[in-house]
């Protein structure tokens, strides 16, 4: 039997509130009351955070519990385990006796376990007649016991939220990939619309996502991104819809012809000039002309280039004062940069280096794979945009593991 009036802790440590509450509602028990308590204990661990309790804490917990000969926990009583700091550690993993201590106060504050003290503070049993407990100072398991159905509840609560943070992520990713392809899609195409202002807007959404995030964290911003996402899916299906519409007047027009042979308008524009060879030369003011994209989106696609300045980056010169220094910290020649340059022009060559610094060791020769796109961007085969948006979404698949 354990004496009523040892509530106190021994030495130095002070009673607090907590304690005494503990105390009185383990008072409160029923003597029928029997519990699994390796069943409370995985309700502890799902319970966690509500109970404010770390994983070490629980390995404590833990560790006081295959103390413990029975695996129902009554109310009967004789619910006191008395190890040694020693024995506990080595139970615990090999814990250090300064964690350990730190943990059981942490246990005893939670108001998951009692602290029974002897008036020195040492942990022992007083065995009587027959060679029963008569008296046990040590650990008091009973707080199990008597919170079981409020831990349990909190358990269950705890599941349901990482459920419902499960279903939310599962809604972000499926999100942010449609938009995400949607935009390059744009970009790539050259199709008329604010493709730029709608990556931005996407890359401010995408950097306010949360590593460890609440169910009630993450409803607004996946609110947010479905509505973009509908935006950008109806400008889409405008721009299908209007491409549809002209191919049927074209189809329902073919059949009228100019009927003035001498009409100058015969002739097509962009073949009107031709080289000394006689092969066709596409007019210049017909090619794409080049585009930077918006700065915050480069910079949430390429955040590595920021490391290489002093002040970060606020503004296009600063960017691409910094590519320069990586181009030669990349081992890219000058040669090359310069081309390149001539060619994307200084922004967009600019991003492209900061796009190869991002990527790391997965581009082996950096100086020869930037020539490489200098020729494509020479051939009309290249753009930017996708490569933007894989590295986003690349990073957004680095958040999501983290």
């Amino acid at each position: 039997m354990q004496p009523s009036l040892v509530t106190t802790p021994f030495g130095r440590r002070p009673l607090s509130l907590a304690m005494v509450a503990s105390q009185k509602q383990a008072k409160t028990v029923p003597p029928a009351a029997t519990v699994h308590k390796w069943q409370v204990f995985r309700d502890v661990c799902e319970a966690k955070t509500a109970l404010a309790v770390g994983d070490r804490a629980i390995a404590v917990l833990n560790a006081l519990l295959s103390f413990h000969p029975e695996t129902a926990l009554t109310g009967e009583g004789d619910l006191i385990v008395f190890p040694s700091n020693e024995q506990l550690a080595l139970r615990a993993h090999g814990m250090a006796p300064a964690t350990l201590r730190r943990h059981l106060a942490g246990l005893v504050e939670s108001g998951l376990i009692i602290r029974r003290d002897s008036p020195n503070g040492k942990r022992f049993a007083r065995k009587g007649e027959g060679g029963l407990i008569e008296t046990a100072f040590g650990f008091d398991l009973t707080p199990l016991v008597a919170r079981a159905e409020e831990i349990a509840a909190l358990a269950e609560a705890a599941r349901a939220e990482r459920r419902k943070v499960q279903i939310l992520r599962e809604r972000l990713t499926l999100v942010r990939r449609d938009i995400a392809k949607m935009i390059a899609l744009g970009l790539d195409e050259g199709f008329s619309g604010d493709w730029q202002g709608f990556a931005v807007t996407y890359a401010g959404l995408a950097a306010r996502i949360p590593r460890q995030g609440s169910a009630g964290d993450l409803v607004p911003l996946v609110g947010e991104l479905e509505d973009l996402a509908k935006t950008v899916a109806k400008h889409l299906e405008n721009i299908v819809n209007f491409k549809n519409t002209s191919a049927n007047e074209s189809r329902t027009e073919r059949h009228i012809q100019n009927s003035n042979p001498d009409s100058p308008h015969e002739s097509e524009p962009l073949l009107s000039r031709s080289k000394e060879d006689g092969s066709p030369v596409r007019d210049e003011a017909a090619r794409t002309p080049q585009r930077s994209f918006p700065l915050p989106m480069v910079l949430e696609a390429c955040p590595d280039l920021a490391d290489y300045t002093r002040g970060g980056i606020g503004n296009w010169r600063d960017f691409v004062a910094a590519a320069a220094l990586v181009r030669s910290v990349l081992g890219i020649s000058p040669s090359a940069y310069e081309e390149a340059v001539s060619v994307l022009g200084p922004e967009d060559a600019a991003v492209v280096v900061a796009a190869i610094l991002q990527r790391g060791e997965a581009i082996r020769s950096p100086g020869g794979y930037l020539r490489n796109l200098v020729d494509k961007a020479k051939a009309g085969q290249f753009s930017l945009g996708p490569v933007l948006m894989a590295l986003i979404r690349a990073r957004g698949r680095g958040k999501m593991r983290a």
